[in-house]
């Protein structure tokens, strides 16, 4: 059995695989590669087990998201190392190992990231992970090459292994060993912001989370929900009020959480400005169902002992973002800016 087991979840998604399936499978020499299918409806697992038999293919009888599709896939998976990598990620040879040589160069580091760059301008960053997550003091995720819907060109400048705060789904590697003993991702958050939450919970273990730009991918990026869909908007306000009321310490969620739902009325009323309602009303039933699970959220604050802040940045990014018009990671984060 190799070390690494590259895990692909499928979701109607032929024409990724039909593209890319065979360059990953000829690009990662030394790897098992193992298709999850999530229940798809299109023809996918038709198409696999015509055209690459010796691919491993595990069928989840029901489609359980991102999240429990991952669960239920890598539970049946004995691998030291999982790479989650989306349907929709082109790699080029030699992706696998600075990231493995990472993770292998120090027993905390559990996880990590290649630079994530933009198949459709490959000299630009991508929206999902860019070189490397952070989060703000109010948790907006932000990146480095990415900041809200601003995505900068690559020149090297985050050519840097580094630790950072959350490493994408989009193409995750992470030690099977940690990633069960934090419980996988959260079932309940179906899709968007669960990496985040890992990461976290990783975190808070006294692991750390890395970028390591050596590798580097090209994602395509919304092959399963469109940046414009309104349930892909309903998503990410949803988890992300849960995402910190599982993490916070009481003594920020306190005074953050309220001032979130503030900011989220404000998003909401621009995308009205915008002729976007739907995504208002997604942002509205977002909410509705962030409380209607809040109690449930926050008993699951006991499973990580002690809580504490996160290692974010004293900056808040919607204000250096939309008031000062700062528009780059490198423009807002400085040594100083840490928190």
């Amino acid at each position: 059995m190799a070390q690494v087991a590259i895990v692909i979840l499928n979701y109607n998604g032929r024409s990724f695989l039909e593209k890319f399936l065979g360059r990953v499978i000829d690009h990662s020499a030394g790897c098992d590669v193992i298709v999850a299918d999530n229940a798809s409806t299109d023809d996918s697992v038709a198409w696999m087990q015509a055209h690459h038999p010796e691919v491993q293919l595990i069928k989840n009888v029901i489609n359980h998201g991102f999240a429990g599709g991952y669960n239920v896939a890598l539970e049946q998976i004995a691998h030291p190392y999982y790479i989650l990598l989306n349907s929709d990620v082109d790699v080029p040879e030699g992706w696998v190992e600075p990231m493995l040589s990472w993770l292998e160069s120090d027993p905390k580091h559990v996880a990590c990231q290649p630079k994530i760059k933009s198949y459709a301008q490959p000299d630009s960053f991508e929206y999902a992970g860019a070189a490397g997550g952070y989060i703000d003091p109010l948790g907006y995720p932000f990146c480095r090459g990415r900041i809200f819907d601003t995505l900068e060109v690559d020149q090297g400048q985050y050519d840097t292994p580094q630790e950072v705060f959350w490493a994408t789904g989009a193409c995750l590697m992470i030690r099977r060993e940690a990633y069960w003993a934090v419980g996988g991702f959260d079932n309940d958050f179906f899709a968007h912001m669960e990496e985040i939450d890992l990461c976290w919970r990783l975190q808070q273990r006294g692991y750390t989370v890395g970028c390591v730009p050596q590798s580097k991918v090209f994602h395509v990026g919304g092959g399963t929900l469109q940046a414009t869909s309104p349930f892909k908007t309903y998503l990410n306000f949803r988890n992300n009020l849960w995402l910190l009321t599982k993490n916070l310490p009481g003594s920020r969620w306190w005074w953050t959480f309220p001032l979130r739902l503030v900011l989220d009325g404000v998003a909401g009323a621009k995308f009205l400005i915008e002729g976007k309602p739907k995504h208002t009303g997604m942002i509205v039933k977002a909410h509705w169902h962030a409380f209607a699970k809040l109690g449930k959220m926050w008993r699951k604050r006991g499973e990580i002992v002690p809580l504490k802040a996160y290692p974010s940045v004293n900056k808040w990014l919607f204000v250096e973002y939309f008031l000062r018009k700062k528009c780059t990671y490198s423009e807002i984060i400085t040594s100083k800016t840490r928190g």
